[in-house]
This record gives structure tokens, sequence and C-alpha cells, in this order.
């Protein structure tokens, strides 16, 4: 498997993000911090194609409000200012401005989406705004040398892509490849895995079908794919996509080997309108702890998480894994904001921030830890193959780890 952890060559440009600093006598502030308060900004789809996103926004105010309600961070309150973008990359150029300029936020948190991300990402880095953890797994988040103010938190597209292409390979029988691709970023750095994973001979074989966002639905792509021939489909869409998929399957009576992204394994909003009678024995990965699976029942993570979830979140649904990812994600930035002390400048949150020694937080999977440095801006770099079995998620085989590949 390829390693992600050198897929970034060089050094940081900026020297000011190598090391850590304890946090000085001297109370240091920028914009968005100050005695009382921290303000940070995010934006994600409440509305619009992607909105079954929408549930990590309310998980991350709600967490926010317990961090509050438990005293808030050295003493400072949280403040999360969050903004509907709608999956549109314009949408999101202009939240990001307004965060930025006028609420002045210190940092900008786990905002979701590859083209959305991509549209503010030159402007986050000229503006020296702390664009952390953001909410999309594409290779260009953990590239320090060239965008010092971005980072990502999940594992890779590309390095998942790879695992599936080769897990096929090995599996299935006389292969045959079909690809359902969403059209854009996000879409083609899944793509550029597979492609690895494949092999250049395999490669020329592979049925590429393409959507787009804005697609009312993908039914003559997957017909498109059962008449290739394929009986192994990887599926890069996400959530509203996939489940149109799952369904759009059943109806043709195609039955292929079928890999879906990471990103889309929700039961509440993916498998279960796709109908689990449907959804049997798909595979994807994990790197989070999914509340459908009874093996976590009894863990710590899981109890801590419901009993948060039933207090801040009384009416969401316990079996989105959305809301056990926002709890994650929330987690590693309360412990960033935590380590920076008195010293809230944006320089030394991205400082904090690339200096995470195998740190554990919870929701994610045992074995599993975070780590990043001023040259490795990918936290998470592992994940473990799950097969969809009853009315959830079923892990199998070890942790698979990209750094020590």
């Amino acid at each position: 498997m390829t390693s992600r952890r050198g897929f970034i060559g060089g050094v940081s440009t900026a020297a000011l993000l190598s090391g850590t600093t304890s946090a000085s006598a001297q109370k240091k502030y920028d914009d968005g911090a100050n005695d009382k308060e921290i303000k940070i900004g995010h934006f994600c789809p409440y509305s619009g194609p992607a909105s079954a996103y929408g549930v990590i926004g309310k998980g991350h105010e709600a967490y926010w409000k317990a961090v509050n309600d438990a005293g808030g961070i050295n003493g400072r309150m949280v403040r999360f200012v969050t903004r509907d973008d709608g999956y549109n990359p314009a949408k999101s150029v202009e939240v990001t401005r307004e965060l930025v300029e006028q609420e002045k936020v210190l940092c900008l948190f786990n905002t979701l989406g590859t083209p959305t991300n991509t549209a503010i990402h030159k402007y986050v880095n000229q503006k020296k705004v702390p664009h952390l953890y953001v909410s999309t797994g594409a290779t260009k988040w953990g590239n320090p040398k060239d965008f010092p103010w971005s980072m990502g938190f999940q594992p890779d597209y590309r390095t998942e892509g790879v695992i599936y292409a080769k897990h096929a390979l090995a599996n299935v029988k006389d292969p045959k490849f079909g690809v359902l691709m969403q059209n854009d970023d996000f879409g083609k750095d899944y793509w550029d895995g597979i492609k690895e994973g494949l092999g250049k001979d395999v490669v020329k074989g592979v049925k590429l079908v393409t959507y787009e966002v804005t697609d009312p639905t993908v039914e003559s792509q997957i017909i498109q794919l059962k008449d290739s021939g394929a009986n192994v489909l990887l599926n890069i869409s996400t959530p509203k996509f996939a489940a149109q998929s799952i369904r759009a399957m059943v109806n043709i009576g195609w039955k292929p080997a079928h890999y879906l992204t990471n990103v889309s394994v929700s039961v509440a909003s993916v498998m279960k309108p796709a109908g689990f009678e449907n959804s049997q024995g798909i595979l994807s990965s994990s790197y989070i702890m999914d509340p459908t699976d009874k093996q976590w029942a009894d863990h710590e993570d899981i109890k801590a998480w419901r009993a948060w979830m039933t207090k801040y979140m009384p009416n969401a649904d316990q079996g989105d894994v959305n809301y056990a990812f926002a709890y994650a994600v929330s987690s590693l930035m309360k412990e960033t904001l935590k380590k920076c002390g008195d010293d809230l400048t944006r320089a030394n949150v991205m400082r904090q921030a690339a200096n995470f020694k195998n740190q554990r937080i919870p929701m994610v999977l045992p074995g599993i830890t975070i780590n990043t440095s001023p040259t490795d801006y990918y936290p998470i770099q592992a994940i473990q193959l799950a097969r969809f079995k009853g009315e959830s998620w079923e892990l199998f085989g070890e942790v698979l780890h990209a750094e020590s590949s």
C-alpha cells in the first residue's frame, strides 16, 4: 500500500509551525480570541444535494455547548459560528469571507466538502487563517510545504482507493471493474487511488461513469455499468447518490462486489434509506466507531457519546455515524485549543495542530491515533475494512496503517 505519509516531500515553508510552545505568562491573542472567548468558524451543507451532512454541523454545535457548560477551554467560552454553504463552492467563498473578515474568527474548523474547501484553499492560506481538520479526505490537505495553514483530519481518499482496488483484485475471481464517480475533486482523488491500486494494465479495462452533484439521479449510470459486464463496483459517491445507486442495482438485478466510500457509510442516511435488505455484503472501511456496531455497545467511548447525545441532541438519530464523526473531530479541536494555553494566536494554533504524537481521541477505532508534525498534515492514516451485515457494519481484518506500509 502506498504511503501517504511520504506523499508530500520537503519541509514546511513556515518555520513558525515547527516545535511546540508552552503557554507563556503573557497572554497573546489574534482575531477571534480574548480573555473570555474563542471564536471558531465553520460551514457545511444544511441544504442542497449534500444536506445529509448537515447533521455534522448540528453535532458540532451540541459539542461546543457541552464544552461551554463544563467551563470552556482554559476558562474561555467557545463561540461556534456556522454557515450553510449548500455544497456550492461560490457560496463557500462568500461565507468564508464573512467568517474571516466580518466575524473575525480565530480559525476555520471542519469545513465540509472537497470542491467547497478547494474554493477557499488559497484565500485562507494567503490570509494565514488556520483551516483545520477539514471534513474531506482529499490528498491535497496534507501539503504543508505549499499550504501551511490547511490540515486534514480523516484518512485520505487516495489511500482508501488503493486499498479497495487491491482487496478486489485479491478477492474477486476474474474481476472486471466498473467505477461510479462524482465528477469533482472528491471523485478524482479516489479515482487516482483506484488507478494506483489496480495498476496500468487493469485500468485499461475499467468502465468509468461519472455524475454531477446537481444530477437528480444516477440510475442511468448504474445501467451503463451493469451493461459493461462489470462484476466489481467501486462506488465513489456522496450519501444521496450512494443510497440511490444501491436501490438502482436491486431494480435491475445487478449484484457485483460493491465497494462504497467511507464518506457514505451512515446507516441512518444511506443504508436504511437504501433498504437494509438491499445493502447486505457491501464493503467499505472505517476509522470511527459506528454506533450501530454492537461490538462497541459497552465501550466507554460509546457510553460517553450516547450520554452526550441524549442530553444535548435528544431528538437526533443515534444510528447516524456522522454524529460520532462530529464528536471525534471536535474532540481533536478541543485538545488543540487546550494546548494553546494563553497563546491564542493563529500561528500557535497551527503549531499545536502540527504536534500530536499518538494522541487518542474518543470514538476513533482502537489502535488508531492522531499523529502530526510540521511536515505531516495527515492526522489519521489508518482504516479497517468493514462489511454491511444485518443492520450494521461489521469490521474485519487488521487495522491498516499507511505510515507503516
